[in-house]
């Protein structure tokens, strides 16, 4: 009994968590990306050119963003951005759509000597 008991408590903890980071994160529902204050800056100069699933299927750090804008701006004809305009499209993509973080802790390291 204990047992089911703790499964029920962890499923209703998992649940309550999810429903708080969907409640957390409002998504447009045209684009798919979250919205923030930035958001509209980012639809604005980044989905005019691509779908906004590229940004949905990639994650970077600040840096890896701006080396994909860097690319874009070399090779695929991405005008200049002023600098508060680049500086508030990296925050947004720093912050929703950095790599994924471990939901695990890593192993544990066991000195078997």
């Amino acid at each position: 009994m204990k047992i089911v008991l703790r499964c029920f408590v962890a499923l209703l903890a998992i649940l309550v968590f999810g429903v708080a980071i969907a409640i957390a994160e409002e998504v447009d529902r045209e684009t798919g990306l979250i919205m923030d204050d930035n958001f509209p800056i980012v639809k604005k100069n980044c989905t005019i050119c691509h779908s906004a699933k590229l940004i949905l299927q990639n994650r970077a750090d600040r840096d890896g963003w701006t080396e994909t804008i860097r690319w874009m701006q070399a090779e695929q004809g991405l005008r200049q951005f002023e600098q508060e305009t680049e500086k508030r499209i990296l925050d947004y993509l720093a912050e929703h759509y950095a790599p994924a973080r471990a939901l695990r802790r890593p192993p544990l390291q066991v000195d078997w000597e």
